[in-house]
Order: structure tokens, then sequence, then C-alpha cells
């Protein structure tokens, strides 16, 4: 089963390369099913895995200027903020037992997965839809008005929320946020994105470090290889057709969310 999860940490980084997001939400899932990890440790190790991944293909940007750092800091303090309160407040305060009928017992761990299947199932539907890939011709971004800014810091605010409770780092949100409000191109909307998904899973793993146990033994081999994928999505995005892959992708976390809501669910 290892051997498996270490493929999808190749998965997980040749979609950040490629279309910015969508693959650190498969991080959770598989440290749950197939390296038998808790979900709620899981979510800390994964702000580790996603966050250094995502900054190694934010560096890659960076060094190419395809991030725009204004979008970056309109994102970033609110989500940190959102992050710090999240970590320190919300999660430690969900009770151990959040439903209980019977036979039927729904732990901590079981609503976090839940939660992130809805959550799998809502950016599914993006990357298949495919909105943020419409037509952008604009050199750089527009940054508009002072309502655009209002929404990016709400929405800043709704990815801390996710980043810090299931460990995901809210990437199929953030890209049509940049694109369809602020106006990036696509490709730069895809650096900024993983700069701004690196700063977020960081300052979580960091605000969560001292409560949690660490395995480096499958932490560090796993961010390796997910490191080697983001290398290899981004090579790949300048010859492969990124609207096609990213509805493939949408397909197959689809099925993945559905699967885990069917065994959370009824598989208990």
């Amino acid at each position: 089963m290892e051997l498996l999860g270490y493929i999808a940490a190749v998965l997980i980084g040749l979609s950040l390369g490629l279309i910015g997001g969508g693959g650190s939400i498969l991080t959770v899932p598989v440290l749950v099913y197939l390296f038998k990890v808790d979900p709620v440790l899981a979510t800390t190790w994964s702000l580790f895995i996603v966050g250094v991944t995502s900054l190694t293909g934010g560096i890659r940007s960076y060094v190419k200027k395809k991030v725009d750092f204004k979008s970056v800091s309109e994102f970033g303090f609110p989500s940190i903020l959102s992050i710090f309160v999240t970590r320190h407040f919300l999660l430690p305060a969900i009770p151990p037992t959040v439903f209980h009928s019977g036979n039927f017992v729904i732990t901590k761990g079981d609503l976090l997965m839940i939660i992130f299947a809805v959550l799998m199932l809502v950016a599914a539907v993006v990357m298949i839809r495919n909105e943020s890939d419409k037509d952008q011709t604009a050199d750089t971004p527009h940054h508009a008005n002072q309502h655009e800014v209002l929404y990016l810091i709400l929405l800043g605010l709704g990815v801390g929320l996710i980043t810090g409770l299931l460990g995901a780092g809210g990437g199929f949100l953030i890209i049509p946020a940049l694109v369809l409000i602020v106006g990036l191109p696509m490709k730069i909307a895809i650096g900024t994105s993983l700069i701004i998904i690196a700063i977020n899973s960081l300052f979580g793993f960091l605000f969560s470090l001292k409560n949690y146990e660490m395995n480096w033994q499958i932490i560090l081999p796993f961010t390796i290889i997910a490191i080697g994928g983001i290398f290899l999505g981004s090579l790949l995005s300048d010859k492969l057709p990124g609207d096609k892959l990213k509805k493939g992708f949408g397909w197959f976390v689809l099925i993945m969310g559905a699967f885990i809501i069917f065994k959370e669910l009824f598989q208990k």
C-alpha cells in the first residue's frame, strides 16, 4: 500500500506543477488510507508536504517572473490569520466523538474525512467545468477596486479555514479567483497560487508542530517524490493541453471524493 502512496505523491506534485492546485487535496486521503495515518495527524503532515512541494514550484515560477506578490499579500495575510485561529481554537474544539446513535458513530477523524470528501467533490466540479482556463490575454493584473480586494480577503479567510482544518492548499479556489477577479494570466496565476499555498501550509505546519508527532521516515520521502512530480509537471505544462489534464484530474478527484463518503458512512 505504501508503494501506491508514493506513486500518488508523484501525481500530487505533477498536478501542482501542471495546474497550480488540485493535487494537494489528495495528500490527506493518501496518508489516511494508504499509510494508515490518523486523519487529524494526517492534516498536519499534509501541511508540511504541501507547503514544501508548493514552495519548490513557487520558487521556480518566481525565477521565471510568474508570481504576482500583490495578490500574494492580499490572499496571504488573511489566510495566515484564519489558519492560526483554526489550528489553535477550532480544530481542538471538535470533540473526539461528534455523533453517536446506536452502532453508528462519527468520530472527529471521520468528520474531517467527510468534510474533505465534500471539498473534493467541489474541487472536482471546479476543475471539470474549467472556468479558470478562459482565455487571458492581459500581461499584467488589473487589481481594479476595493470590492475586489475585499472579495480576495474574504476568500483568503476561507482558504485559510480549509488549509487549517484539512491540510489542503485550496488551489482550486485560489486560481479561479486570481484569473477571474484579479485578471492574472493563467501561468502567472499558477505561480502565484503555489506561493500562497506554500505560505499558508508552512505557517499552518509551524502553528501545529508542537502538538503532533512527526514520522519523518514517511514525510520526507513523500515530500521529495512530490517535489520530483512538481518539476515534471512544470516541464510538461508547456507541452500538454492544460484544460484536458485539469478535467481528467477533476474526474479522478470526483471518484475519490465519492469513494471516501461511501467508505466513511457505509463501510465503518
